[in-house]
């Protein structure tokens, strides 16, 4: 919307909240529709761009609607495939670092492909991701669609969900309400986190690039969950403790993508340090009511 573009958002709201977009509302080239892109998606007029994230994002709720989650990526893939197609449009799809499950090469390149267990708790979602980035490369060979992949690491910011099963907001929850940490495996798994603001900024430049084939977008800056935990608790000033718990079923080990081609063909890297970033959204999640803090359902599902 910065860049004049007449945005079009459509969620169905099955893992969204309304108030992250409230501030859109207002603007004259803002819509919204709730909606399923699982089922038959109509947008009249022209379309441009296409961008496919629709899809629950965390072990929690993929475990928790795992046929939702499969549907998504497959039949709402294909529908959006269809309507870039009958527009003429460039559609960008989301894919994941979860399509390199747990992985035996570190770090990660758009090359490698990938030790995953189709039939694991996990699977309903790195299969659905790993499916529609062949469905999209079917269009786009097939049918000479113009397609970009994005393979988003570990993100991080304001707006996420407190208890949506991910480390880093569920630490800070934990922090904030005065709770012990809750760590699944000993802590010496490893994960990349991304700011938010940089990982839109990776994304726009792949959508605009000429470059179809999939690409990393994430930061490489690696570290282990105890170290995360740490930082947590030392920015929050809680003193409360660590607690640890037996770690979940594929459960990777290391997280850590190699940015060589978005560093060479987008000229991009991430810029928001970590301490930036991590302030940034301790004073979003300490801004939040008071009844949302002080909720019991932050242990969250592993450190994706």
């Amino acid at each position: 919307m910065q860049e004049d573009f007449h945005v079009i958002g459509m969620d169905n709201l099955i893992t969204g909240d309304l108030r992250n977009i409230e501030h859109l509302f207002k603007l004259p080239n803002f819509e919204f529709y709730q909606h399923d892109v699982s089922k038959f998606v109509h947008v009249p007029g022209r379309l441009d761009y296409i961008l496919h994230f629709a899809s629950p994002a965390s072990p929690i709720d993929y475990l928790q609607i795992p046929i939702q989650t499969l549907k998504v990526g497959s039949l709402g893939t294909h529908n959006l495939l269809g309507l870039a197609k009958s527009k003429s449009a460039r559609i960008l799809v989301a894919s994941t670092s979860e399509v390199y499950g747990d992985p035996l090469v570190s770090p990660q390149s758009e090359e490698y492909w990938g030790n995953v267990n189709p039939v694991g708790p996990r699977g309903v979602y790195d299969e659905a991701k790993r499916f529609q980035e062949a469905m999209t490369m079917a269009y786009h060979n097939f049918h000479g669609l113009e397609t970009r992949i994005v393979r988003i690491f570990n993100t991080y910011g304001p707006r996420m969900r407190l208890n949506d099963g991910r480390a880093l907001p569920s630490f800070i929850a934990q922090a904030l309400a005065g709770e012990d940490l809750t760590i699944f495996g000993d802590g010496t798994q490893t994960r990349s986190f991304c700011y938010v603001s940089d990982q839109v900024e990776g994304i726009y430049r792949l959508l605009l690039s000429d470059y179809p084939l999939p690409m990393n977008i994430g930061n490489p800056d690696e570290m282990t969950i105890n170290q995360m935990a740490q930082e947590i608790l030392h920015a929050t000033g809680s003193h409360a403790g660590i607690q640890y718990m037996p770690l979940p079923i594929d459960d990777p080990k290391q997280r850590r993508p190699d940015i060589s081609k978005a560093s060479k063909l987008l000229g991009w890297e991430p810029k928001i340090t970590r301490q930036v970033g991590l302030q940034k959204t301790i004073d979003y999640f300490q801004a939040l009511p008071p009844n949302e803090l002080n909720r019991k359902d932050f242990t969250y599902y592993n450190q994706r």
